[in-house]
């Protein structure tokens, strides 16, 4: 299924029950809590979160199944054929039963028949529809996309796996992941079509897929083996798994991995829907100069108003969103832009749209949250404490906490050494500035990793400000999480700087000039 405002995104993890509030500031669907009386505490009542096809987006006629996805877990018996369901203008809509898949919070309405072509569809999440403990929606969840006149007919791919193909040194509880190039068929990704071997042994666990229905999840119910090979293959053909109009993934998905030597777990730090976020602008907005910015992921803010989001748009994979371009101010997004505010030209030009502001909103509440986790972190590494200043070091696995508040790497390049521990993490904590290149805007430096380090383990949690090689040029790793923006390169610097990881604010706006950001697989 391919949407006018592609969801072919990464989005994975959504959504509390707090995602109520996070829609109805955005003006979408979002439900209000059922409030006890007396001194009973407030009932939640479930929300739907996030629905396929989008709101307002087109889809081929042969779409074969419709999706809502739950902020808490649902009653099956109250998800039927009354309580959802679809018309279309003009047509008749021929519908299978309703399935509720409780590992995905996520309630299929399957199609048995192409629906009408080049017309508008309503579909419907009623009151009756009820939580595990019997809380009904606040109200009915209504929404609205159209058809195209042509079918849909493109082979769905796996773009992204994890743990990476020939990864060593997996950690033991890791959950196998297989990211989609466009939203698949829930009711298809099940523990026949998305498998794990080791060897000729099966390994038990339940498969689940995120409300976007663009990644599964195999969960194993029990850790791995340590120093042992497995298999993960995601199955294709007729009976194997399908996009959301019934075309199979055209060659099975096969890869391997192997576990660490001894049982480790991974990082604890938690992302959720930031994870697929190059930069996000917190609720001040996001800013880019030049032509050579790339973002290879997503990027967001939860800013409202014109013009809070400059010099970006979307690649044609992903969306026709342009935001406030000019000849010399180009950024190329291959990705989702999750906003608040209308973009320029695009599906959101006529105003924001409530589901991305949704997304945008809950990532921003993920990204304090994980901020917060990293602040909580104990000090403490196999590395003497540095000083201020980082460059020309080499620092082992720990967390690092600035001696003055500040941390800067001035006057060499830092380097950050797993010695052969693919799960080794590094934190660093500052109560204000992180500073990396000069002194002023000369002098760029880089984060070099060794012995096996991985940027998806490396967060920088910043009090303040970021200011990441005013020079341009250099390459950044790890995941920024400032309180007050980060600031990278500066105005007509041609030469390109490199993060290998995210940018994310959580108040001031995200500033760039000629950046490439590369976010890593999770």
């Amino acid at each position: 299924m391919k949407n006018i405002k592609a969801h072919t995104r990464l989005t994975p993890w959504l959504m509390a029950a707090t995602f109520s509030v996070a829609l109805a500031a955005c003006g979408g669907g979002g439900q209000s809590p059922i409030l006890g009386a007396g001194d009973i505490a407030p009932v939640v009542a479930p929300v739907v979160t996030v629905v396929t096809p989008f709101t307002g987006s087109t889809v081929a006629p042969n779409t074969k199944v419709i999706t809502a996805a739950f902020s808490k877990p649902m009653d099956a018996a109250t998800l039927t054929n009354t309580s959802f369901t679809l018309t279309c203008l003009g047509g008749t809509v021929t519908t299978g039963p309703v399935s509720y898949l409780a590992d995905s919070k996520i309630a299929t309405l399957p199609l048995t028949a192409n629906l009408p072509n080049a017309t508008d569809c309503t579909a419907t999440v009623t009151m009756a529809a009820k939580d595990s403990t019997g809380v009904s929606l606040a109200s009915n969840h209504v929404w609205q996309f159209s058809t195209s006149a042509s079918t849909d007919v493109t082979a769905p791919t796996v773009t992204l796996v994890n743990p990476a193909d020939l990864a060593t040194g997996v950690a033991t509880n890791t959950a196998v992941k297989a990211t989609f190039s466009e939203a698949m068929d829930p009711l298809t990704l099940k523990t026949t079509n998305f498998t794990l071997f080791q060897g000729v042994n099966p390994v038990a666990g339940t498969v689940s897929i995120n409300p976007l229905n663009t990644i599964a999840t195999f969960t194993p119910n029990a850790n791995l083996a340590v120093n042992t090979v497995y298999t993960a293959t995601v199955v294709s053909g007729v009976t194997g798994v399908t996009d959301q109009a019934s075309n199979p993934l055209a060659i099975d998905k096969v890869w391997t991995f192997t576990t660490a030597a001894a049982a480790t777990t991974q990082p604890l730090i938690a992302l959720n829907l930031a994870e697929p976020f190059g930069t996000f602008g917190g609720t001040a907005g996001m800013t880019n100069m030049g032509t050579l910015t790339v973002i290879n992921g997503d990027i967001g803010t939860t800013a409202t108003g014109t013009s809070m989001v400059t010099g970006f748009h979307e690649s044609l994979a992903f969306g026709d969103d342009i935001y406030t371009e000019t000849t010399l101010n180009k950024g190329t997004v291959n990705g989702m832009i999750y906003t608040c505010t209308n973009s320029i030209i695009g599906a959101n030009s006529a105003g924001p749209s409530a589901p991305e502001c949704a997304v945008a909103t809950q990532a921003r509440l993920d990204a304090e949250t994980a901020y917060l986790a990293l602040v909580a972190k104990p000090v403490g590494g196999a590395s003497p404490a540095p000083g201020a200043n980082l460059a020309g070091i080499t620092l082992q696995p720990g967390v690092y906490k600035a001696p003055a508040g500040s941390f800067l790497i001035e006057g060499g390049d830092l380097t950050l050494d797993a010695q052969g521990d693919a799960n080794a993490t590094w934190v660093f904590q500052m109560a204000t500035t992180l500073t990396v290149g000069g002194p002023g805007t000369a002098a760029p430096q880089s984060i070099i990793l060794a012995g096996g380090a991985l940027a998806k383990n490396v967060f920088w949690q910043v009090g303040s400000t970021a200011t990441i090689n005013a020079a341009g040029g250099g390459t950044m790793v790890g995941t920024i999480i400032a309180q007050a923006g980060v600031k990278i390169s500066t105005a007509d610097n041609m030469n390109i700087m490199t993060l290998n990881g995210r940018a994310l604010s959580l108040g001031a706006s995200v500033t760039m000039v000629n950046t490439v950001v590369n976010v890593p697989a999770q």
